[in-house]
């Protein structure tokens, strides 16, 4: 897919602020710290769009970005058309409030679920999730968690492990076909790419994934 231009929008922190105006939706969604911003930037072939922090949780909010919409100068009204990349807030992170992160929770499962139903005779939203799994390690119990909540989801579904540039050559298919049985053992039959914003490695598959979706 060709990236023409990548702008963010606005900051979601609940249901109300999400943006109302029909265009398709790809969300990023998986455990605090996994790399989401990181691969979204790379993705975008951007330094600094998606924010990254240091500190775990920083997304507090559905950030959208438009990509290849119409008519954006910078110092413009924000365009429409294209489609929005959607970075969620970071799931599990334990250093905030019990209270925040169920809040959080919610807010992600009836975004996931809901947002992929049409609306009347408008098609849905959100057409498609990526759920983010750290490569290096076997998927975890918040991971597990997640992808339960994702399979209430009509929305395609599939799993990018990130830092597959801290892999080896025979760790990528290991941690491939690991990802793959662990979530047929759940009952889904998911695409698993192995992904690395240093390298871009799964960047190109990624897009033709995502390019028929929106």
């Amino acid at each position: 897919m060709q990236i023409h231009s990548s702008r963010f929008v606005t900051a979601a922190p609940g249901w109300r602020q999400l943006p109302e105006d029909g265009t398709p939706e790809v969300a990023f969604v998986g455990r605090s710290n996994v790399g989401k911003s990181s691969l979204l930037n790379a993705m975008l072939g951007r330094k600094a769009l998606a924010r990254t922090s240091q500190t775990p949780g920083k997304t507090q909010a559905l950030n959208f970005y438009r990509i290849n919409g119409r008519h954006e100068p910078s110092d413009g009204p924000i365009g429409q058309g294209g489609f929005f990349l959607v970075d969620l807030p970071g799931y599990g992170y334990a250093k905030v409030s019990q209270k925040q992160r169920e809040a959080w929770q919610r807010l992600i499962g009836t975004y996931v679920v809901e947002r992929a139903f049409p609306d009347g005779p408008r098609q849905a939203p959100l057409r498609a999730v990526i759920q983010l799994v750290d490569g290096r390690h076997p998927p975890t119990k918040l991971d597990t968690e997640l992808a339960l909540i994702l399979r209430e989801s009509p929305a395609p579904h599939l799993i990018a492990l990130t830092k597959g540039d801290k892999l080896s050559g025979n760790g990528r298919p290991k941690a491939e076909a690991q990802a793959r049985k662990h979530f047929k053992q759940l009952g889904l039959e998911l695409p698993v790419i192995v992904t690395s914003a240093q390298t871009k490695r799964g960047v190109d598959e990624l897009w033709r994934w995502i390019e028929p979706l929106v």
